[in-house]
């Protein structure tokens, strides 16, 4: 779950004269950033959030953060609406983006008591019970609201026995990455690299664990890995099905993880069941109904979701003329 701090690292690359100068480099830095980030978790919200308006104040008005790619997001998303609607999202996602950044840092030194009265969850017991009778389960989620929160699930689940796993692209600068591992991790959850999916799901599997993974489906995926185009947010978008194969697999239940923000501070997930066991769907039907519901999500409080990343930069255009009419047909009739 890489979410924004791809932006917010130092794309430092260090010089390949030796791998112990690289390996000193990354753990100096990883110690400086744990320190850093955890001196900043440890403020109280209330004093964070003052952090957050000074940030969300100079990247929208003074720095103006990828305001083109917001901007083009919005207007392309929301066509009928004006410009003073599409401006007053754009001022409260930079409002949001910047809590979502400091509320990620608390959660690393969040309390469980403190975790379970800011996050809560409606339909756990549900969750508990397929886990117990030994189902495997996968949640669907956006980069919506705040998603790292969700990394509190294995608080409630600790004694099913389930592996509690969310998948995630790593970060370019090695120090960031393993910073935020380690506040990923901090309520017991397993950090996967995207690439270790497979293997680490089918051990669970052998070993006779159940498990629980979350999946952040809307990112944009590379040509190669395009399978299906929806219709999202007035777009013809592709998007991964990794998740879905990975789920009829498993013969996993599925949910979506329906979150609001009540008020600052304070989120709400609904799971939301989409399937019994992906594996009883027709081919496709897990993915569209996911986008279907997010986007339903969306449009309700648009300024939660991340408007700063190019969402549509890779086209059908794109896709076809890359591959060719045959082979992007063929691709397209596949997960």
């Amino acid at each position: 779950m890489c979410g924004i701090f791809a932006d917010l690292s130092a794309m430092t690359k260090f010089s390949a004269e030796s791998e112990a100068s690289d390996a000193s480099h990354a753990k100096i830095g990883v110690t400086l950033l744990n320190g850093l980030f955890g001196c900043l978790g440890s403020l109280p919200l209330k004093v964070l959030y003052g952090i957050s308006d000074f940030v969300s104040f100079m990247a929208g008005r003074v720095v103006g953060y990828r305001r083109k790619v917001i901007r083009q997001n919005l207007e392309s998303a929301f066509p009928e609406k004006n410009i003073d609607e599409l401006r007053r999202i754009e001022k409260n996602f930079y409002r949001f983006l910047a809590d979502y950044f400091v509320e990620t840092l608390r959660l690393g030194r969040m309390s469980e008591k403190e975790a379970r009265r800011r996050m809560r969850f409606n339909g756990m017991d549900q969750i508990r019970k397929s886990l117990e009778d030994g189902r495997n389960v996968s949640l669907y989620l956006g980069h919506y609201c705040n998603w790292e929160w969700l990394s509190t699930i294995p608080i409630h689940l600790r004694d099913s026995g389930a592996a509690t796993g969310q998948i995630y692209h790593p970060l370019e600068n090695e120090a960031s990455d393993r910073a935020f591992l380690k506040i990923r991790g901090h309520f017991g959850a397993t950090s996967i690299r995207m690439a270790d999916t497979l293997p680490t799901l089918l051990k669970w599997k052998k070993d006779g664990r159940p498990s629980i993974t979350g999946y952040i489906a809307d990112q944009v995926p590379l040509l190669n890995g395009v399978h299906l185009f929806v219709d999202f947010l007035n777009h013809d978008t592709p998007v991964f099905t990794g998740p879905e194969r990975l789920s009829r697999m498993l013969h996993a239940e599925v949910y979506y993880c329906d979150i609001v923000r009540p008020k600052r501070g304070e989120y709400e997930c609904t799971f939301r069941k989409i399937a019994d066991d992906a594996s009883g769907l027709p081919q496709f039907e897990l993915t569209q109904r996911y986008f279907a519901l997010l986007e339903e999500s969306i449009r309700s409080k648009p300024e939660y979701w991340l408007w700063s990343h190019r969402r549509w930069k890779r086209t059908r255009e794109n896709f076809y003329s890359y591959f060719g009419e045959e082979v992007a047909d063929k691709m397209l009739s596949r997960l």
